[in-house]
């Protein structure tokens, strides 16, 4: 397919600048530069062009497979379409149909684009250079938004800062989502054996896209990693179970998305049952869901738990339950949280009273609430009655449990975080929320400071956890000259470490709250 190119790229170009498509790292007096260029690369299915400016080539949109609609519907993904002539790659392509989702309070740069389809694998490059012999660290950016929501294009994780600051190629996919990516009817016949993982199965094609044509835009495909924070997380952890995945990444994150166990076979058949019941349909009609609105299908999918499957055919056996998976045992890892995690949605509960705290923990706790507030209490004697609320809800058995099971495989390293930095939007009140990294892995603190203010730490800080990112990328170990020594995970010292302004490194923390929790509470921390 040959897409014009001439004057309608150069009214495009103009027009995606002049609607803020392209927006660069801004510091408080910042001024952004204009287009320096339309740099063309080579792709395995044809020619790219792009956009230059501020010492990053930009590639937006491009398709790394097939379509997936029409009959192409819950079957797993294709090689895309080769085209002729020069692709033009200025537009984020589309975001997975989903029903979107408000904005959290702290974060309007993690909406997702807002152009949906059911034609959305495509992914966005940032890099440096092309061509120029470097071979540079890929970083592959997972989305979160559960299974259901969200895309790779949100503000928040542009990479353009993270690939011009630390000189590496940074890719963004976008996937199939919610019904589209993860509806489970294997039991409908063998062509849909793997349908209730082809979300997964997305990002295995754009990984095998990456290892075919990272090294045309300066990247090396044999040092990948692969990193998604919530939902993303998930996939991460998910991808590490895969055997289709197996060889296309090299190093793993996962931010607070610690997944353990997916949906069982028997599990996913009911949600499916329940889906079908909505539409008035059976499992014996599956060919029909082809040819039904897609709103009619985002309709029905309502209370219905969508999510990877162990199948026995994509995904043989639960992420990280019982032990860490083998089949990715040599590929270091790093994993942790924040410290209070449900603040992002949750604003309402920011200035809870004392007495509503206790209410709603009796709630949802039971009869040993008290109990548990006493217990997290003794070391936060200081803390409001929110903090206590959230950071319970936040207790990280799961991200805990993770880094213990990689290290016990005795092969490549864990290394485990917890970052407490508190940020003073709204006098602090949204204390350590969910998504809080974000933009600062990314070096985008200064297109969010709805969600971490406009301060003098915020820049230091950003360079001190986006260089332990970047350093884990090159290398497997996250340790860099900014911060103090980061020893990876041992079952002796269980070290974790602890980030804020200063960095320290803490063994075993919070033990008697992480235990009491995991015995008397395992379906709590979502973490």
């Amino acid at each position: 397919m040959k897409q014009p190119i001439g004057m309608n790229r150069r009214a495009l170009l103009t027009s995606s600048l002049a609607s803020g498509l392209f927006v660069a790292r801004r510091a408080p007096a910042a001024t952004i530069s204009p287009v320096i260029g339309t740099p063309v690369a080579d792709t395995a299915s044809g020619k790219v062009r792009g956009i230059a400016r501020e010492g990053v080539q930009i590639f937006r949109g491009i398709p790394y497979g097939a379509s997936t609609s029409g009959q192409n519907r819950f079957m797993p993904p294709q090689k895309p379409q080769s085209w002729s002539g020069v692709r033009d790659a200025y537009q984020n392509g589309h975001s997975a149909m989903q029903i979107p989702v408000p904005a959290s309070p702290i974060g309007a740069g993690l909406r997702a684009n807002p152009l949906l389809g059911e034609d959305c694998l495509v992914l966005n490059v940032f890099t440096p250079s092309l061509n120029d012999g470097k071979k540079r660290p890929v970083m592959f950016w997972i989305h979160g938004g559960g299974y259901n929501y969200s895309s790779g294009t949100t503000l928040c994780a542009d990479g353009t800062n993270l690939a011009r600051t630390a000189d590496v190629v940074v890719v963004c996919v976008n996937h199939r989502l919610n019904i589209f990516g993860y509806l489970f009817l294997g039991n409908a016949g063998k062509e849909y054996a793997a349908s209730g993982n082809n979300g997964q199965l997305d990002l295995v094609a754009a990984l095998e896209w990456v290892r075919d044509n990272a090294a045309h835009f300066g990247g090396d495909p044999g040092n990948v990693t692969i990193f998604g924070q919530s939902g993303g997380g998930g996939k991460v952890a998910t991808l590490m179970a895969m055997p289709a995945a197996e060889g296309l990444f090299h190093r793993a994150i996962i931010e607070s998305g610690s997944t353990l166990k997916e949906l069982t076979a028997d599990e996913a058949q009911q949600n499916t049952d329940k889906f079908l019941a909505a539409l008035r349909m059976k499992l014996s009609q599956a060919e029909e869901l082809k040819t039904l609105p897609t709103d009619k299908l985002l309709a029905a999918m309502k209370g219905v738990r969508l999510g990877p499957v162990v199948d026995g055919v994509a995904l043989p056996r639960h992420p990280f339950e019982p032990t860490a998976p083998e089949i990715s045992a040599d590929v270091p890892m790093m994993v942790g949280t924040t410290d209070t995690e449900g603040t992002y949605d949750a604003p309402e509960l920011v200035t809870i009273s004392e007495q509503e705290m206790h209410a709603k923990l009796r709630k949802r706790l039971g009869p040993d609430s008290e109990k548990v507030i006493a217990l997290f209490r003794k070391t936060r004697p200081h803390a409001t009655p929110a903090e206590l609320y959230f950071t319970i809800f936040a207790c990280p058995v799961k991200a805990h449990l993770q880094a213990e099971r990689k290290a016990a495989l005795g092969k490549g390293p864990a290394y485990l975080y917890m970052i407490n930095w508190r940020s003073p939007v709204r006098d602090g009140l949204f204390l350590s929320p969910h998504c809080l990294e974000l933009p600062f892995v990314f070096q985008n603190v200064w297109h969010m400071p709805e969600m971490v203010g406009t301060g003098p730490e915020i820049q230091p800080l950003a360079d001190k956890i986006s260089g332990a990112w970047v350093a884990f990328a090159r290398t497997g170990n996250p340790n860099h000259s900014g911060i103090p020594h980061w020893p990876a995970f041992s079952a002796s010292q269980q070290p974790t470490m602890v980030i804020n302004n200063e960095w320290k490194v803490v063994n075993d923390l919070n033990r008697e709250e992480r235990d009491y929790i995991a015995a008397n509470y395992p379906e709590l921390p979502p973490w």
